[in-house]
């Protein structure tokens, strides 16, 4: 689990002169999480809620390193391939992993807007 490996990460003592890590600026250095389809996306709010909210990291930060440490490929273009889940369902089953989903979806609409400014289809079709 993404909490096991920030468990294994801190306990580590490779590259570290502490008994245990009390900072995560290492970790995308020690850690690579490759997301191979539409499915594992779901670690990326997973990992900044478990950076955020247990580990107390602050929310800029997290992002940083979530973004430093995840990688993402697809294996296909087809539409019909990609999954796809209700807001309405999420919100109910992971209302915390929601509410950063659409704080990332804020964040990256914004650098769309100063990319794009106007172009509210661009806006439409690159929201997640």
């Amino acid at each position: 689990t993404l909490q096991d490996i920030l468990r294994r990460y801190k306990s580590s003592k490779f590259g570290c002169r502490d008994a245990v890590r009390t900072t995560f600026e290492s970790l995308p250095e020690k850690v690579a999480i490759q997301l191979n389809d539409t499915h594992p996306a779901m670690a990326i709010p997973e990992l900044l809620r478990v950076l955020i909210d247990i580990e107390k990291v602050p929310y800029e930060e997290a992002w940083n390193l979530v973004v430093k440490c995840c990688a993402y490929t697809n294996h296909t273009v087809l539409p019909e391939a990609l999954e796809r889940w209700p807001c309405s369902m999420l919100e109910n089953v992971l209302p915390r992993h929601m509410e950063l989903i659409y704080h990332i979806n804020f964040l990256h609409l914004k650098e769309v807007e100063k990319r794009w400014p106007g172009d509210m289809d661009r806006m439409r079709r690159m929201s997640l």
